[in-house]
C-alpha cells in the first residue's frame, strides 16, 4: 500500500542523504582510537554517525583500545541519561569483550529507595558460542534478593548468515534464535535467579542496517517480548511499552519510520465488542536524549519539541494507511525527552504547558484528522551535578471529556523496574492517578461521535480555549497591544433542576441522561480582555444519534430562553438525526391479530388485541381498547397506543416529539429577532435539526455535516427505484452553499471553531451592546492604494487589498486582513461579509462587476434534468442577489448591531420573464425591508467608476430610513435614472443632435449659409440645392458618432457628484484615496450618537429618537467628524445623561404627585 511506498522512499531518501556505511564506519573508527576517550563526545553524535550498528561492527577490530571503547560506548549508548552509570570493560581479543555496568533509573530519586542495578554485556562472534555461556557462571550477583539485574549478548561483527539486502531479509534466522534462546533461558533459569538477572537482551548485528533486538524476561519465564521485539531492551520502560502491554493487546506498526520510534494498535484486555467493533487505538512511542534551547530564552526552544511531536503525528498518518488498521482508531502521542532541564520545576510545568497548549492549537487540524486524544510529555528536571529532581508528565488529554486539556503531573517510578508508578499534581503537591476508567468511556463515546463524521460534543469547549489561544497569538503578531489574560476560557453547564429550571453544574462530561447538553461559557478575546458570555447548545450524538425527544427539546427551549433573558449569544453544535422515533417495544411480545378467517391468514385480520392477562400486566393509559371475544375468550381489542409508563415510550415517541419540535422551533425564530444566533452544523442534521440551523440563519457547515430533511435511503423508498447514494446529494456542501443556507463552509471542526470565534470577533457582548472596538493594527489615515476602475474587476480587492503579479502590495479599504466573506457560493453577483474600519467592526456589501454563473443541478429524481449554468452580468441584481443582499442586512443588524457600508455600483435589476418569475421584484422590495428596520448607521458609497440607477437607487436611497441612512459618492462615480447612452436615446435623440451640430460645426455652417443663399437665388436653384444638401446629409454621418458622444458627455454631466450633493441627494463627494480615513472619523462619530441617544431615551423615556439626537448634537455641534469626537470626549456625556434621568424623575413624581387628591399629598411625602 501507499504506507510501504512512503516508508521505502523515507528509508532510500535517508540513504541517499547519509554517508556510506564503510565511511562512517572509519569516522567513528578515528573518534574512538583514543586511550583516555570522553564517552560524552561518543554520546553527542547523531545515531547516523554512531549507533549501535556502527559501534557494533567495531567490536572485533584488530585494535584493543577501539574495541573496548566501542563496548563501552555501546553499553552507554543504550543505557544513556542512565544516572551512576558506571562501566567495565574486560577485552580478550576480536568479538570476545565483557562489559560490566552498573546503573539507576532516571526517574527514582538518588536518595531514598534507589536501587543500583548491574548487569553484563558479553560480546561474542557468533551464536554457537552463546549456547555455551550460559553453562559458565554468570558474573553477576543478587545483592538485594530482588532480581534487579540484567544480561545482555551481542553477536559480533554479523550474527546472521543471509543475504541482507533489506532489514527484514534475516526474520527467518532471527525467528529461530529467539526460539532456541527462549529454551536456554529456560534451562538455565536457576543460575539467572541466582544472579539475580531479571532482564535478557539479544542484539544481533546485521551491518550496514540496524541490529535486530529480542527481550525476554524472568517473570514471563523467560518468554521473548513481542511487544519489544527490534527496539533496545531500555525502550520498554522509557516508552512504557510495559504498562501498555498491560492494558492493551498490542500489534507492531513495522517498522516505524523514525529510530526512535515505535508504533502500536491495541485493543484493551477484555473489551466487549460493540456495534462499531472493538475499539482500537493507536499508539506513537518517541523518545529522544537531547533537549536543544534554554527554557528562558522566550518560545525558541520549542522548536525541537514541536519537530519530535509532528514526527510522531507523521507516523500515526504512516500507519493509517495500512489497510489493517484504516481511519477508525483514535490515537495518542507518547514523547519521552530522556535528558534533565536544568530549570526551576515550575518554570518547567509553565513552559512545557504554553508550548503543548500553542501546538495544539497551531496543529488543531492535524491532531483532529489524526484523531489524537493524548499528547504526554515527560522530561526531567534537574543538572548533571545535582542529579534529576523530578520528572514532569505534561499531558493534553481528551480522555476526560474535554479536548485535549492540560494536566501537569510530577511522576515517580518504581526502582525495581523504571515503570512510572505514583503521581502528584505538579502545582497542587496533591496525589494523583491516571484515570483509565474514565478513558475507556469517553474514549467509546469519542468513537461514536466521529463515526458520524463529529466531535464528541464536550471536546468543543476545550477547542474552543485551544482556538483562543490561538487568535491571541494572531492578535499579538499583528501589532496588538492588549495583553494577554492569564484565563482565557471557562465554562459552567447548564442543567435541568428537580424542578425543571436550568442550574450551573461543573459535573465531568458523559454525566448526562438527555440527548442536548448546554453551557454557558467565558471568552477573553482580544475584543473583550475582561471575558464575555456565550450560551453554547450542542447535540450530544452518542446519546440515542442525537434525536430530539421531549426531554432534549425542553433543555433546548430553557437554553435559548436563557440566552435570550440576557441578551447573550447563542452558538447551537448541530449533529443530530432529527425527532426522535420509536415503538412501544413492550407491546410487541403480547399483541396478536384477530384474523377474518383462521383457516386463511391471506384474508387479512380485522384488528389487534391483547388477552386479558397480557392487558392486565400493563398500567393503565398503556393502550386504549374495547372488550371484544375472540374464539369465546374475552380479549381486548387495541383501538390506540398510548405507552404511558413504558420505559421505551419514556423519551417520547411520536407526536409529542413534532409537538416539542414545534416549541423550539419557534423558540429559535424569537431567537433570531432577538440575539445573536449561530449554528455550527458538525455532522448530519435531520428534520427539526435542519430547521433549526435555518431557523438561526446564520449557518456553518463542515464538509462532513449534511443538513436534511429525510434520508436518502426513505426517499429511494419512496421513489421505488435507487436514485440517490448519499445524504450530501440532498444537503451536502455542493446543495447548502450555492442555495444560501450555509454561510460559510469549513474542512474541519477545529476550522469550524475558528469560524465560530472569527463571527463573535464582530459580535458585542450583548444584544444591547455596540459591537466590539480594537485599537487599530491598520492605520486609519492610510491611502487606499487600489483603485476601482471602469473595468470589471475584484470587489475583493477593493475591500481587502491585494498584491499584483510584479509584486506591488495594493491596500484595500478596510484593516488588512480582517475582511470575512459570507454566503459567498450564493447570489455571486454580490459580495457580502463582514471587515475592520480602523478596528470598527462593520458589515459589507459590495458588487460583482464581473460577469458570473450561476449553477442549477441535475435532479437525480429527474433522469431528464441536466444541470444547468446561467449566466448573470456584473453590477445587476438577480433574484439571488437581492435575496441575498436582503438576507445579509437582516443578519447584520440583529444581533450583530453592526453599521453598514453599502458600496453601490449597481446599473439596475433584472427584469427579465425568468427573474421575473423567480421573483426578483419581491426580494428587491426585502432590500427596502430590511433597510427601514435597521437600527444602525448605514452608509452607501458609490465608489470611483461606479455608478447607481434607476431601481437600484431606489432600494438603498437614504429616505428609507433617514435616521440612519447616508449616502456618499465618489467624484469618479456616476448617478442617475438611465446610464448616458439610454437618456440620450429619449432625451438627446437625433434630431437634436443635427441641430447641435449645425450650430458647431464651421463646415456645417458654410454650408447652412450656402443653402441659404442659393435657395434666395431666383437662377438655377435645383440642381445647387440638391447638391449643398447632399453634401449637409455627408457631412451629418460623418459627424454623427462624435456628436452622439457629445450627447452621451452632456447627459453624464448630470449624474455627476457635484449634482448629487447641490441636490441633496448624498452628503458629500468624496476622494477614494482618503475615502478610509473620511468614514473611520464618520463611523466613529456615528456609533457615539448612536450609544449617547440610546443611554439618553433609556435615561428619559418621554424623549423620542428624533428629540434624543438634537439633544446629542447640541453636545457635539463640530461639523468636523474628527473635531467632534474629541469634543464628545471632553463633554462629561455620562453626566449629562446623569442630570437627564435626573430631570426625567422629577417630572414623573411631580405627576403623580399632582394625580393624587388634594388630602392624600402631605401622607405620600411623609
Amino acid at each position: 500500500g501507499f504506507g510501504e511506498v512512503a516508508l521505502l522512499a523515507r528509508q532510500y531518501a535517508e540513504k541517499l542523504n547519509a554517508k556510506p556505511f564503510e565511511e562512517r564506519k572509519s569516522s567513528l573508527r578515528a573518534t574512538l582510537d583514543e586511550a583516555s576517550l570522553s564517552f560524552d563526545k561518543v554520546s553527542s553524535l547523531k545515531a547516523t554517525a554512531g549507533g549501535i550498528e556502527l559501534l557494533a561492527d567495531l567490536l572485533n577490530d584488530e585494535s584493543e583500545v577501539i574495541r573496548k571503547n566501542a563496548a563501552e560506548g555501546l553499553v552507554r549508548r543504550i543505557y544513556r541519561q542512565s544516572p551512576g552509570l558506571e562501566v567495565q570493560v574486560s577485552d580478550e581479543g576480536p568479538s570476545k569483550q565483557t562489559c560490566k555496568y552498573s546503573f539507576q533509573f532516571a526517574d527514582v530519586p538518588l536518595e531514598g529507595d534507589s536501587i543500583m542495578h548491574h548487569g553484563v554485556c558479553c560480546v561474542l562472534p557468533s551464536f554457537g558460542d552463546f549456547k555455551g555461556l550460559l553453562s559458565e557462571s554468570i558474573p553477576l550477583e543478587d545483592s538485594t534478593g530482588k532480581c534487579v539485574n540484567s544480561m545482555s549478548v551481542v553477536i559480533s561483527p554479523d550474527a546472521f548468515e543471509v543475504d541482507k539486502l533489506s532489514f527484514y531479509s534475516t526474520d527467518k534466522e532471527f525467528k529461530e534464535m529467539i526460539e532456541e534462546t527462549e529454551c536456554l533461558l529456560k534451562q538455565s533459569a536457576s543460575a539467572l535467579k541466582e544472579a539475580g538477572v531479571r532482564k535478557f537482551s539479544l542484539i544481533l548485528p546485521q551491518a550496514p542496517h540496524m541490529p535486530r533486538y529480542a527481550t525476554f524476561l524472568a517473570e514471563q519465564d523467560w518468554k521473548e517480548q513481542p511487544s519489544c521485539r527490534d527496539m533496545r531492551s531500555t525502550f520498554r520502560h522509557l516508552l512504557e511499552v510495559a504498562r501498555l502491554d498491560k492494558e492493551y493487546d498490542l500489534e507492531r506498526i513495522i517498522p516505524a519510520v523514525g529510530r526512535s520510534s515505535q508504533v502500536f494498535v491495541g485493543t484493551k484486555k477484555g473489551e466487549a465488542k460493540g456495534k462499531l467493533g472493538k475499539p482500537k487505538t493507536i499508539f506513537a512511542q518517541t523518545i529522544t536524549h537531547t533537549f536543544d534551547g534554554d527554557l528562558a530564552d522566550g518560545d525558541a526552544w520549542m522548536q525541537w519539541p514541536e519537530n519530535l511531536l509532528l514526527s510522531a503525528v507523521d507516523e500515526l498518518e504512516r500507519a493509517r494507511l495500512i489497510p489493517e488498521v484504516g481511519t477508525k482508531p483514535n490515537s495518542r502521542i507518547f514523547a519521552h525527552f530522556n535528558t534533565s532541564v536544568d530549570a526551576d520545576p515550575m518554570q518547567v510545568v509553565d513552559g512545557v504547558e504554553r508550548f503543548m497548549n500553542g501546538f495544539v492549537a497551531k496543529h488543531g487540524n492535524r491532531l483532529q484528522k489524526s484523531k489524537v486524544d493524548e499528547i504526554t510529555f515527560k522530561i526531567g528536571i534537574g543538572s548533571e551535578m545535582k542529579q534529576r529532581t523530578h520528572t514532569l508528565r505534561l499531558t493534553a488529554s481528551s480522555m476526560g471529556g474535554e479536548y485535549l486539556k492540560t494536566t501537569a503531573l510530577f511522576e515517580k517510578a518504581d526502582p525495581l523496574t523504571g515503570a512510572p508508578v505514583s503521581w502528584s499534581d505538579a502545582r497542587s503537591g496533591t496525589d494523583s492517578q491516571l484515570d483509565d476508567a474514565m478513558a475507556g468511556r469517553m474514549e467509546v463515546k469519542r468513537q461514536i461521535a466521529r463515526a458520524a463524521g463529529s466531535t464528541y460534543a464536550p471536546e468543543f469547549l476545550g477547542m474552543i480555549k485551544v482556538e483562543l489561544i490561538k487568535k491571541w497569538g494572531e492578535y499579538r503578531e499583528a501589532g496588538g497591544r492588549r495583553a494577554v489574560p492569564a484565563d482565557l476560557f471557562s465554562s459552567v453547564e447548564l442543567v435541568p433542576s428537580p424542578d425543571g429550571e436550568l442550574v450551573e453544574s461543573t459535573r465531568s462530561p458523559g454525566g448526562n441522561n438527555v440527548g442536548v447538553l448546554a453551557w454557558r461559557c467565558t471568552l477573553a478575546t482580544p475584543e473583550y480582555p475582561e471575558g464575555r458570555d456565550i450560551v453554547i447548545i450542542a447535540n450530544d450524538v452518542t446519546f440515542q444519534a442525537g434525536s430530539f425527544g421531549v426531554a432534549e427539546d425542553d433543555l433546548f427551549q430553557k437554553a435559548s430562553e436563557y440566552a435570550r433573558a440576557r441578551g447573550l449569544p447563542r452558538i447551537h453544535i448541530a449533529c443530530n438525526s432529527g425527532a426522535r422515533v420509536g415503538l412501544a417495544e413492550e407491546l410487541k411480545p403480547y399483541v396478536k391479530a384477530k384474523w377474518t378467517e383462521d383457516s386463511d391468514p391471506s384474508k387479512g385480520f380485522d384488528f389487534l388485541y391483547l388477552e386479558e392477562e397480557d392487558y392486565n400486566r400493563f398500567e393503565d393509559g398503556t393502550v386504549v381498547a374495547r372488550e371484544e371475544t375472540v374464539n369465546g375468550k374475552k380479549v381486548f381489542a387495541i383501538d390506540s397506543i398510548i405507552g404511558e409508563g413504558l420505559k421505551s415510550t419514556a423519551g417520547g415517541i411520536g407526536v409529542e416529539n413534532l409537538q416539542g419540535s414545534g416549541l423550539i422551533a419557534g423558540e429559535t425564530s424569537r431567537a433570531y429577532n432577538e440575539i445573536f444566533t449561530l449554528s455550527y452544523v458538525t455532522g448530519r442534521s435531520v428534520g427539526i435539526g435542519a430547521y433549526l440551523n435555518r431557523l438561526g440563519q446564520r449557518v456553518i457547515q463542515m464538509v462532513n455535516g449534511p443538513m436534511i430533511l429525510t434520508g436518502f435511503g426513505a426517499l429511494n423508498k419512496l421513489l421505488g427505484k435507487k436514485v440517490y447514494t448519499s445524504q450530501d446529494q440532498l444537503g451536502g456542501p455542493q446543495v447548502m452553499v450555492p442555495n444560501g443556507v450555509t454561510h460559510k463552509l469549513v474542512q474541519s471542526d477545529q476550522d469550524g471553531v475558528s469560524a465560530i470565534l472569527d463571527w463573535l470577533a464582530f459580535t458585542p457582548k450583548t444584544a444591547s451592546d455596540s459591537p466590539p472596538l480594537l485599537d487599530p493594527t491598520d492605520p486609519p489615515e492610510r491611502d487606499v492604494t487600489f483603485v476601482p476602475s471602469k473595468t470589471p474587476y475584484d470587489p475583493r480587492h477593493m475591500l481587502a487589498g491585494t498584491t499584483t503579479p510584479e509584486g506591488e502590495k495594493l491596500t484595500g479599504f478596510f484593516d488588512e486582513g480582517s475582511f470575512q466573506e459570507c454566503l459567498d457560493g450564493w447570489g455571486r453577483s454580490v459580495v457580502t461579509g463582514r471587515a475592520k474600519l480602523g478596528g470598527i467592526p462593520m458589515g459589507v456589501i459590495a458588487v460583482e462587476t464581473r460577469n458570473v454563473d450561476r449553477r442549477v443541478p441535475a435532479d437525480p429524481a429527474n433522469p431528464a434534468s441536466q444541470e444547468v449554468l446561467e449566466p448573470q452580468a456584473g453590477q445587476v441584481w438577480f433574484p439571488d442577489s437581492a435575496h441575498k443582499t436582503a438576507a445579509a442586512i437582516r443578519d447584520f443588524n440583529r444581533g450583530e448591531n453592526l453599521p453598514l457600508m453599502i458600496f453601490a455600483n449597481w446599473r439596475g435589476f433584472s427584469g427579465g420573464t425568468r427573474d421575473m418569475y423567480n421573483e426578483v421584484l419581491k426580494f428587491g422590495a426585502q432590500i427596502v425591508d430590511a433597510l427601514v428596520e435597521y437600527k444602525h448607521p448605514v452608509f452607501v458609497y458609490i465608489p470611483p467608476g461606479g455608478e447607481l440607477r434607476g431601481g437600484s437607487w431606489v432600494v438603498i436611497d437614504p429616505a428609507i430610513n433617514p435616521a440612519q441612512m447616508e449616502m456618499y459618492a465618489d467624484v469618479e462615480s456616476r448617478g442617475g435614472i438611465l446610464e448616458p447612452a439610454g437618456i440620450v436615446e429619449v432625451k438627446f435623440r437625433a434630431p437634436q443632435q443635427k441641430e447641435l451640430m449645425h450650430r458647431l460645426d464651421p463646415e456645417l455652417q458654410r454650408l447652412d449659409a450656402l443653402l441659404e443663399s442659393s435657395t434666395s437665388s431666383e437662377v438655377g436653384v435645383g440642381g445647387a440645392e440638391a447638391d449643398i444638401e447632399t453634401q449637409i446629409r455627408a457631412r451629418e454621418e460623418k459627424l454623427a458618432p462624435l456628436y452622439t458622444q457629445i450627447a452621451c458627455e452632456f447627459a453624464d454631466l448630470h449624474d455627476r457628484a457635484g449634482r448629487m450633493e447641490a441636490k441633496g441627494v448624498i452628503r458629500k463627494g468624496l476622494e477614494w484615496r482618503r475615502a478610509r480615513e473620511f468614514f473611520f472619523f464618520r463611523v466613529r462619530r456615528r456609533l457615539l450618537e448612536q450609544s449617547a441617544i440610546n443611554r439618553l431615551q433609556a435615561a428619559d423615556s418621554s424623549l423620542s429618537a428624533a428629540d434624543a439626537k438634537k439633544v446629542v448634537a447640541s453636545w457635539m455641534p463640530e461639523e468636523d467628524d474628527k473635531a467632534a469626537i474629541s469634543s464628545y470626549d471632553a463633554a462629561d456625556i455620562e453626566t449629562k445623561i446623569e442630570v437627564a434621568r435626573v430631570e426625567a424623575l422629577k417630572r414623573a413624581f411631580k405627576e403623580l404627585y399632582e394625580q393624587l387628591p388634594e388630602g392624600e399629598r402631605a401622607s405620600a411625602l411623609s
